[in-house]
């Protein structure tokens, strides 16, 4: 861990000493796989958005940050957008559901490993941006790429413990 990683860690403590936003991670990605399960083509996406703007509300609201739905909903976008592949591979895992037989399966089972990791990775950057005085207005989602795609990869972990019930409170 690097020492702004570090100092990002110790700070994140202070300022949410009840473990607040931990579990409103958690709780949110526990929503996320349940969205990814949507049968429906793009549909999933739809919702997973809704699911990571109501966790972005109620971080905003434990850092005490004036939240805003619509920058929210943009930033998330310019967030998870800059990450082409991510991106690219949310929307054709949706997409595959309209495959008969065969795609439903496929998106089954990668759908929600996918939405799960993004929301996870989501709320991990907006935690540390929070913890750290940010707010919504002075966000930058290319000053955090390279945090949102560790953190993305470290979701996909959680989301497979959590998936096989073994995740404690890591999130």
């Amino acid at each position: 861990m690097t020492d702004i990683e570090t100092e990002a860690t110790q700070e994140i403590e202070t300022k949410d000493s009840g473990g607040r936003a931990e579990i409103i991670i958690r709780n949110h990605i526990i929503g996320s796989l349940g969205v990814g399960l949507i049968p429906l083509p793009l549909v999933d996406m739809v919702a997973l958005t809704g699911v990571q703007l109501n966790m972005l509300r109620r971080l905003a609201k434990v850092y005490e940050v004036p939240f805003s739905r619509d920058l929210a909903k943009s930033i998330i976008a310019s967030l998870i957008g800059g990450g082409i592949p991510v991106t690219f591979t949310r929307t054709l895992m949706s997409l595959m559901k309209g495959v008969p037989l065969i795609g439903l399966t496929v998106g089954a089972l990668a759908m929600p490993i996918l939405s799960g990791a993004t929301t996870y990775a989501v709320g991990k950057v907006f935690v540390q941006h929070f913890a750290s005085g940010g707010t919504f207005l002075n966000f930058n989602p290319e000053e955090v790429r390279e945090y949102f795609n560790k953190m993305f990869k470290e979701g996909q972990e959680v989301v497979a413990k959590l998936k096989k019930g073994k995740a404690k409170s890591t999130a």
